[in-house]
């Protein structure tokens, strides 16, 4: 009796620690979402189109590429499946990360967690491993938290976007940036992670000026992860 309540009790701590988490990426979130749902309708959409299309891409940064190029309707479906793909290669960085706890997760709940990663959760959810351990039940908290947000954000903004002016126009872009450098900060404990952090930021910065649409993005994940990795070769070699 008292293993069982102990059990609810720490599932009960988790699940407040989910939302203590979250909070702060709804400041983000919801402004993006309600963008998002405005964005589609003005591209032709209807409301349970880019709903459905939140509930199923679940990929913030290639819907609104995807809307951007149905909008200016010059771009065929090919060339948009293709330019989101190259968006979204990131993940497979992150997805290298998750993978190893996902494979000790039953099939079914795995490839739940593999379709909700996305930069907000992984950096929730890695910060948390390396300060208290991998837990599923947080990560599924976090990513089914997330994901209700953004269909709920978007169906908002889709549903009003005639009365609600961009978001975006408010500043308001700026708390998603802000709020992963609040996550990045405490994770700069040694050399080796200031030095990934430096590169990445360099070579994205350098990337959004001389490279066309979102390869900066990859640039700077490619550049910044080999850069880790022969550091972290290098320390183990030394040790």
């Amino acid at each position: 009796m008292e293993k069982k309540e102990t059990r609810q009790q720490q599932q009960t701590g988790i699940w407040w620690e989910v939302l203590q988490d979250c909070l702060p990426m709804c400041a983000g979130y919801i402004p993006f979402g309600l963008t998002c749902g405005i964005m589609g309708r003005t591209a032709g959409l209807s409301t349970f189109e880019i709903t459905f299309m939140s509930a199923a891409v679940y990929a913030g940064a290639s819907q609104f590429i995807a809307l951007g190029m149905l909008a200016s309707g010059t771009a065929g479906w090919g060339l948009i499946v293709l330019t989101t793909l190259l968006v979204n290669l990131r993940h497979l960085l992150m997805g290298a990360y998750m993978v190893p706890h996902h494979l000790k997760l039953p099939r079914p709940l795995g490839y739940y967690l593999a379709f909700g990663l996305t930069d907000e959760s992984y950096a929730l959810v890695a910060s948390r491993s390396d300060r208290k351990g991998y837990d599923a039940l947080y990560n599924w908290g976090v990513n089914t938290l997330l994901y209700l947000i953004w269909i709920l954000a978007t169906f908002l903004g889709a549903l009003f976007y005639q009365s609600i002016p961009d978001p975006l126009e408010w500043g308001i872009d700026f708390a998603l940036p802000a709020t992963f450098l609040t996550l990045l900060i405490p994770r700069l404990t040694n050399g080796t992670a200031l030095v990934v952090a430096l590169v990445a930021a360099l070579c994205a910065v350098l990337g959004a000026l001389y490279l066309p649409g979102s390869w900066y993005i990859i640039v700077a994940a490619v550049a910044a992860t080999l850069v880790g990795g022969m550091m972290e070769r290098s320390n183990t070699h030394e040790r």
